[in-house]
């Protein structure tokens, strides 16, 4: 043992006595053809460098109980491992081990095991260790912190009990969804227009009847499912066009539902009994309480993550025409009022919201206010667990949202979920749609964060695309409805990742296999012009060429979306069966996205800047593409090792929060000043023209 291996070792173990109690470490003396290093947040980087990768953990120094059957820790990795084997030893035995696979988790995510068919009995007192094998070769890299064991929670246990019946429930109720999307009702409902107290809903009857009525199918309900219909309506007409003027709101309780976010359902009574006559129809139409003007960009030039700090004139000297900024609301509302919350009403009952979230998002908002930018609020729902107020967290978490989650999908399986995900909604849309303009301004709602990686970024659970998809096209759907009550020019984006039509991780789903769902959806349900918030980040984070993406091609399958073949998302865009009501190109945003900076070498640093200056000359000629925000502001330090900011990291020695040269470069896009400042990518990217980066065939 060397004495660098030798002082290592030492401190690790000493670690444990002062780390958190039950808290496992990784031996840096005890692995084969594994380069292990650690960072001063307490995270490993593990990387596989040949045959047959694997660790040891520093032997227990305390006892793991018989309950404790569950085994955790967090890890951040933008590559797939399909085969993470875990040994229980001594001795180290194939009987003793199982198999798990860890995802793409491009930001720092739980993952859990449960290992009670693979533990041996007795294991888990002082001197035990866990030996841990990453793959079969070299290749892999990921970052881990936080090894532990635990006792399964409430639903790991539910689902332990319940496996094969919950299996079934959800493969009943994707077929119930077939069924019912893929029915050709005989009568519809064409129209659906939203006034102050009054709801008129107008549409055809194809058969003669004395026995349709309209049904209001709150969100929270299935329509598949649901057997009873609180509130409906006779329609007086037996045939032909029909026109039925209903209550906008009804008595729920200490709230008053609102019809403005139910959908609304043709159904006949036979024998007492009810059947779907149409498919469900969502608003078309509602008069905005405010009298907006349509914002209408500058240029195509963004930022990502922007908030109050100390370079908010970059937004200035960038000549920035948008925006993202990140709202978690569960971070916001509190279930009680004091000195440190402010009240606010939304359909007859009190709610209450942080002060000092409210402010500083109003701080942020007034500084893109005044400068005519363009704001896109990202709406965030933190699992319970990490919710400042836990009932909160507990009403707003999805039921089914795993632990291996970063953020979960919106709760809308009950009223009290629904009413206070709305009033959240109805606050800020409210406030940031004041014709004052006092608070700031919010132009559009991109609607949670990357859904096709779901498991990570919007977690419901386990389930398949369809039934993720009608969750979440709910979702979009109540914040576009709540947007244009008070702004008829707001817009709700689905958000995407870059991985278009491939994907290695079993949990993620295909970004155009959602689209093509919500376009469904749209079609049979009532279009509104929703856009899409995609981010095409190179294939590899980590690495800024993009122009080197093998897994981006010019088709419509592509496996990718990257810089490489953005002109396959421009051309996507403009079919006709993808535009809203098959007329208006729907509104792309490149919401998240930034080349990398290895490190702070001229070399790196430079091959970042080259990289932005290739997307953009691509992105300046195609019109299917409206902007795009740059992400990330400020280099980040939670963001496994990547440097995808236009500025160092803050606690940078050297130079911290420095301007990077991609900063120069972004300044200058758009300029009389760009050709000069990108000359020195040509070489870099081996081009002597920029339109040797475009692509100009057609793309099918």
């Amino acid at each position: 043992m060397n004495s660098l291996k030798t002082i290592l070792f030492f401190l690790l173990a000493v670690s444990n006595s002062f780390g958190q109690q039950g808290e496992i470490l990784i031996s840096y003396e005890n692995q084969n053809n594994i380069e292990i290093k650690n960072d001063k947040q307490g995270s490993y980087s593990i990387t596989a460098i040949g045959p047959d990768p694997y660790l040891f953990t520093v032997p227990l120094t305390f006892e793991i109980s018989e309950e404790e059957t569950i085994f955790t820790f967090e890890y951040f990795s933008t590559e797939y491992l399909n085969n993470f084997q875990v040994f229980f030893g001594p001795p180290v035995e194939e009987n003793y081990s199982l198999y798990s696979s860890l995802g793409i988790r491009e930001g720092w995510s739980s993952h859990s095991i449960d290992v009670r068919e693979a533990i041996p009995k007795g294991w888990g007192k002082p001197g035990d260790v866990l030996r841990l094998d990453f793959g079969g070769g070299a290749g892999y890299t990921g970052q881990f912190r936080n090894f532990s064991f635990r006792e399964p929670n409430a639903s790991e246990i539910r689902k332990a009990q319940d496996k094969e019946a919950l299996l079934k429930e959800k493969e009943a109720y994707k077929t119930e969804l077939l069924s019912y999307l893929n029915t050709n009702f005989p009568n519809s409902i064409t129209e659906i227009n939203v006034l102050d107290s009054v709801i008129v809903i107008s549409g055809f009857l194809s058969k003669m009847s004395p026995n349709y009525y309209i049904a209001e199918v709150p969100m929270h309900v299935q329509v598949t499912k649901a057997k009873e219909f609180e509130l409906m309506y006779p329609i007086s007409k037996s045939q032909g066009e029909y026109e039925v003027h209903v209550p906008r709101y009804s008595n729920q309780g200490d709230f008053k539902q609102d019809g403005l976010l139910s959908g609304w359902v043709i159904l006949k009574k036979e024998n007492d009994r009810f059947e779907l006559q149409s498919h469900l129809r969502y608003m078309d139409k509602i008069e905005p309480v405010f009298d907006l003007e349509e914002a209408v960009l500058k240029n195509k030039k963004g930022l990502g993550n922007f908030h109050s700090n100390d370079f908010v004139t970059d937004l200035d000297s960038l000549g920035v025409g948008s925006i993202t900024t990140n709202m978690w609301i569960s971070k916001m509302l509190r279930t009680t009022p004091s000195v440190e919350t402010m009240t606010f009403k939304y359909n007859g009952k009190e709610y209450f919201a942080d002060r000092k979230w409210v402010e500083k998002h109003d701080k942020a908002l007034k500084e893109a206010s005044k400068r005519g930018v363009i704001t896109s609020a990202i709406i965030l729902i933190d699992k319970a667990v990490n919710t400042p107020d836990n009932k909160i967290g507990d009403i707003l978490e999805h039921p089914d949202c795993d632990p291996s989650g970063i953020y979960s999908m919106a709760n809308l399986t009950n009223p009290e979920s629904v009413h206070l995900y709305a009033a959240a909604m109805d606050f800020l849309a409210k406030r940031y749609s004041n014709p004052k303009g006092d608070h700031g301004r919010v132009h559009h709602w991109i609607v949670h964060n990357e859904v096709d990686a779901g498991w990570v970024w919007t977690n419901m659970g386990e389930t398949d695309s369809l039934t993720f998809m009608d969750t979440y096209h709910k979702s979009l759907r109540l914040i576009n409805n709540i947007g244009k009550q008070y702004n008829a020019h707001s817009k709700a984006f689905i958000t995407l990742t870059h991985y278009w039509n491939w994907t290695v991780d079993k949990h993620f789903y295909l970004s155009r296999d959602l689209l093509e769902i919500l376009i469904k959806y749209s079609d049979l349900e009532g279009d509104f012009d929703w856009g899409i918030a995609h981010h095409p980040y190179p294939e590899s984070l980590f690495e800024p060429k993009s122009w080197l993406d093998e897994k981006a091609t010019f088709s419509f399958d592509t496996p990718l979306i990257t810089f490489k073949n953005i002109e396959v998302l421009d051309a996507w865009v403009k079919q006709p069966y993808v535009k809203f009501k098959n007329r208006t190109k729907r509104t792309v945003f490149l919401s998240e996205q930034g080349p990398n900076s290895r490190d702070y070498t001229p070399k790196h640093l430079n091959e970042q800047a080259a990289s932005i200056a290739y997307l953009w000359k691509k992105m300046e000629v195609l019109d299917g593409i409206d902007a795009f925000q740059f992400h990330n502001w400020l280099d980040n330090r939670s963001e496994g090792g990547l440097r995808i900011g236009l500025r160092k990291f803050p606690d940078d020695k050297e130079d911290p929060a420095g301007k990077k040269p991609v900063w120069y470069v972004y300044r200058d896009l758009g300029t009389d000043r760009e050709l000069e400042s990108i000359s020195f990518a040509k070489n870099i990217i081996g081009i002597s023209s920029w339109d040797e980066v475009r692509h100009t065939k057609k793309i099918k």
